[in-house]
C-alpha cells in the first residue's frame, strides 16, 4: 500500500480521472472529491499528504476551501487553475497555497511541482533538533513551529521554509531566485513574485509593524534578508 496520499479536488470529472491514473501511476493512494466542501469532509477524515486543488467550484472554490482549511492544518496545497491571470494565482498564495500550476498543464511538470513541494514539507518535519532564534524569533525544525516574542505563530510550510533559510544566515542577503531555489530546487518553473507573497505574508505574522519590519529587511534591487539585533 502507498504511504502517500493525494487528495483531487476538482469539479471536472475527466480532469480528476486523469490525475487518478498518473498519480497511482506514482504510486499515490488517490481520493477525490467535486467540490470545496466535500473536499474539506475527506482531508479531514483521510489527512492526506498533498492536495491538488481546483479554483472554479459550485458549492465551494477553491479559495473558500483554503481559507477554512488553513486554520487547521499545514498539508501542502496546490491550486489547478485554468485562470490565466497572475492576481489569483497571487491570492492563492496569499491564502495559504503553497504553489500553483494553470491548465492545460503535462504531467512532467505537475510531478516536479509535487515533489518539489513535498520534499520541503517533508524536510521541516524530519529535522530532530535544529532550533534557529534570531532576535526574539524561533524556529524549531523538529516540532514546525514558529514563536516571536514566546508567542506561537501558525505559518504554512513555504513560509516555515523561506523564514529558517533566512533566519539560519542572519544578515545574509537571499536574491528572489535564490529563495525560490530553496522552495523548489531545481525541478518546476515558478515566477519571483512568489516570494514576494510569501515574504508579505510572513510579515503579517511576525512582525510587530509589517509596513516598517523589524525582522525581514527588503534590500532593494536584490532581495531579502533576516536581520537579527546584531546583525551589521
Amino acid at each position: 500500500m502507498s504511504s502517500k496520499t493525494a487528495l483531487v479536488i476538482d469539479d471536472q470529472v475527466n480532469v480528476r480521472m486523469l490525475l487518478r491514473e498518473y498519480l497511482t501511476q506514482e504510486s499515490f493512494r488517490v481520493l477525490e472529491a467535486d467540490n470545496g466542501r466535500n473536499g474539506i469532509i475527506i482531508a479531514r477524515q483521510e489527512k492526506p499528504n498533498i492536495i491538488l486543488l481546483d479554483i472554479m467550484m459550485p458549492e465551494m472554490g477553491g479559495f473558500e476551501f483554503i481559507k477554512a482549511y488553513r486554520k487547521e492544518s499545514k498539508t501542502p496545497i496546490i491550486l489547478l487553475t485554468a485562470k490565466q491571470e497572475e492576481t489569483d494565482k497571487v491570492l492563492g498564495l496569499e491564502l495559504g497555497a503553497d504553489d500553483y500550476i494553470t491548465k492545460p498543464f503535462s504531467m512532467r511538470e505537475l510531478a516536479a511541482r509535487i515533489h518539489a513541494v513535498m520534499r520541503r514539507a517533508e524536510n521541516d518535519s524530519a529535522e530532530t533538533s535544529d532550533i534557529l532564534q534570531g532576535a526574539d524569533v524561533v524556529v524549531n525544525r523538529r516540532t514546525f513551529t514558529v514563536s516571536v516574542a514566546g508567542s506561537a505563530v501558525t505559518v504554512t510550510p513555504s513560509e516555515f521554509e523561506l523564514l529558517a533559510v533566512m533566519i539560519a544566515s542572519p544578515g545574509r542577503v537571499f536574491t528572489r531566485s535564490q529563495l525560490l531555489d530553496a522552495l523548489q530546487g531545481d525541478e518546476g518553473e515558478s515566477i519571483e513574485r512568489t516570494i514576494d507573497v510569501h515574504i508579505r505574508n510572513l510579515r503579517a505574522k511576525i512582525e510587530p509593524e509589517p509596513s516598517t519590519p523589524r525582522y525581514i529587511e527588503t534590500v532593494f534591487g536584490v532581495g531579502y534578508r533576516f536581520h537579527a539585533d546584531d546583525t551589521p
